[in-house]
């Protein structure tokens, strides 16, 4: 199926061409001695067709999914996400200052506008961070902020609320982050967020979410009576598998898709270009591995510090119940104490109320004996 795979794609070229292209220019001979064992056998496994290209990658997801010369692409993507028909206005820059403080949280960023005003911000993650949720809806209220500030400083007086509209936050993960796993077994790929009363009663937040989990998808897909089902699911199939088996099978499926992969493999034939881009997604991958062992660490110590809390509020209440019983026993000990003063002072008169009755009946018999006298006479 490789060879299929180069066939199709890219012009055959084996390891002993590849290699002398490399050996005989300098700059690639030293960018490839920079990589590892393992990166070097990957990236030749690519350039002769054994592998298939990540296309997460940033550089090649840019070039098929690009938003200023192929626009249509991602917005058929962004209709099949959001389940209603889209077209993309403009592409909008990067002017949050979190792009520079995190950008190693992401391989992909692309922030679009939509027709009807709203945006949509794609970002592709090799790699599901701790605290998905509370980084989306940061990301999300920034791009809202700035989407108020842009349109009230063009309408001015005549700004109304009714002029924002939604901004969707759309996140491919290739490894799912610890909330999502536990669907793997079910094969949820996709959740789908917004905000909601819980009366029923309705108010348009503007702010929704789609998480997609692609490593899930592959184990659906994994499954032999498991089919690709829709056009959503073929879509994301391309951007996810990178086997050359998998691939030739699903072209023949899908064969509007073969274009695509041979512009990803035109790419490829530039080989200064190609290893330049190569290093650089190794480089984001260390970045990323780095922040995701980050995160995970205070991931555990938060969990370790819930879990200390939990101890100490336990141990709090256990000291308070000891502290009671100990008062209680206290208590106890004074009733016992009372009790046993109480006994004896009974005892005591106990015996007085005994002496007495033994010297009454002394006297009694005292007086019987003398009765009996005077009864005699």
């Amino acid at each position: 199926m490789a060879k299929g795979q180069k066939r199709h794609f890219i012009v055959a070229r084996d390891r002993v061409e590849v290699m002398k292209e490399i050996n005989q220019n300098p700059l690639l001979v030293d960018i490839f001695e920079q990589w590892n064992h393992e990166q070097q056998e990957e990236f030749l496994k690519i350039c002769t067709g054994v592998k298939g290209i990540k296309l997460l990658y940033d550089a090649f997801f840019k070039e098929i999914i690009n938003p200023d010369t192929t626009p249509e692409r991602l917005e058929e993507l962004l209709s099949l996400i959001l389940q209603v028909k889209v077209k993309i206005l403009k592409v909008l820059p990067h002017e949050s200052s979190r792009i520079a403080a995190e950008d190693t949280l992401l391989v992909l960023d692309i922030v679009v506008e939509l027709e009807d005003g709203s945006i949509a911000n794609v970002e592709v993650q090799k790699i599901g961070y701790a605290f998905p949720g509370e980084r989306c809806a940061c990301y999300s209220s920034d791009l809202l902020l700035r989407q108020y500030k842009r349109v009230k400083g063009k309408k001015g007086k005549n700004f109304s609320y009714k002029d924002i509209k939604k901004v969707y936050t759309i996140i491919f993960f290739e490894k799912s982050p610890k909330a999502f796993r536990k669907f793997k077994n079910t094969y949820t790929y996709i959740h789908r967020f917004k905000q909601q009363s819980d009366t029923g009663a309705r108010l348009d937040l503007l702010q929704e979410y789609v998480f997609i989990n692609l490593d899930i998808l592959k184990a659906k897909l994994d499954n032999n009576s498991v089919t690709i089902e829709n056009d959503l699911e073929a879509w994301l199939t391309f951007l996810s598998i990178d086997e050359p088996d998998k691939i030739q099978v699903f072209t023949e499926q899908f064969p509007e898709f073969v274009s695509l992969y041979e512009e990803v493999y035109d790419m490829c034939q530039n080989m200064e270009r190609f290893m330049e881009l190569f290093s650089k997604e190794l480089f984001e991958l260390d970045k990323n591995t780095v922040q995701y062992m980050m995160d995970e660490m205070q991931d555990e110590l938060d969990e370790m510090t819930k879990r200390l809390s939990e101890t100490k509020e336990e141990l709090t209440g256990a000291q308070e119940e000891l502290t009671n019983t100990q008062e209680e026993l206290t208590n106890t000990q004074e009733e016992l104490t009372n009790t046993k003063d109480e006994l004896i002072n009974t005892k005591d008169e106990l015996s007085k109320e005994r002496e007495k009755l033994a010297k009454m009946n002394e006297e009694n018999e005292r007086l019987q004996a003398q009765l009996k006298a005077l009864m005699a006479k």
